[in-house]
């Protein structure tokens, strides 16, 4: 869960947005309490219009689904207890911090390739309309051209457009 507050806060939604709580069945007077404090906190937080994040959702589903984190979030318990083949582990704190820096990346990678899906656009087009730095876009489409996802579709003046790569099956 920690991984999805994570996200939630990079995506400006915030990880109070997300609550999850595990009760028994005979803990009736607990789940009462739970929904009565969430009801109140949801209250206070105000309406949540998904259509107004749905760029930013449909990113943060993205980089849930990417294999990058989900190999990532499988080898926790082997890099922090067990250790790699070296015996050399890693702590804790370390390794979600690498496990974030991985997701803002993952996260940044799919709000940029959302974008491309709308169509050609140079680097500064997609940084406008995602709100992310210009180096950083132009970061991630390299990245994006790197597994094929993206390409380079040509200019626009003197600026560089770049589209979703159309992969064509022989």
């Amino acid at each position: 869960m920690h991984l999805v507050e994570h996200l939630l806060d990079v995506a400006e939604i915030g990880r109070e947005r997300l609550v999850v709580k595990w009760v028994s069945a005979a803990e009736g007077h607990l789940f009462a309490d739970y929904v009565t404090r969430i009801s109140q906190r949801t209250r206070e937080l105000g309406p949540f219009d998904p259509r107004e994040h749905k760029l930013s959702l449909s990113a943060v589903e993205a980089a849930l689904r990417s294999p990058r984190l989900r190999w990532l979030m499988g080898i926790e318990l082997q890099m922090t207890e067990r250790g790699n083949v070296y015996q050399e582990k890693i702590g804790e704190e370390k390794y979600h911090k690498l496990l974030e820096s991985a997701a803002r990346e993952e996260y940044e990678k799919a709000l940029v390739f959302d974008v491309l899906k709308e169509g050609d656009q140079s680097v500064r087009e997609i940084a406008l309309r995602t709100g992310l730095p210009v180096y950083t876009v132009s970061s991630r489409v390299r990245e994006l051209e790197k597994c094929h996802r993206a390409a380079f579709c040509g200019y626009t003046g003197q600026a560089a457009l770049f589209g979703k790569a159309v992969m064509e099956i022989a």
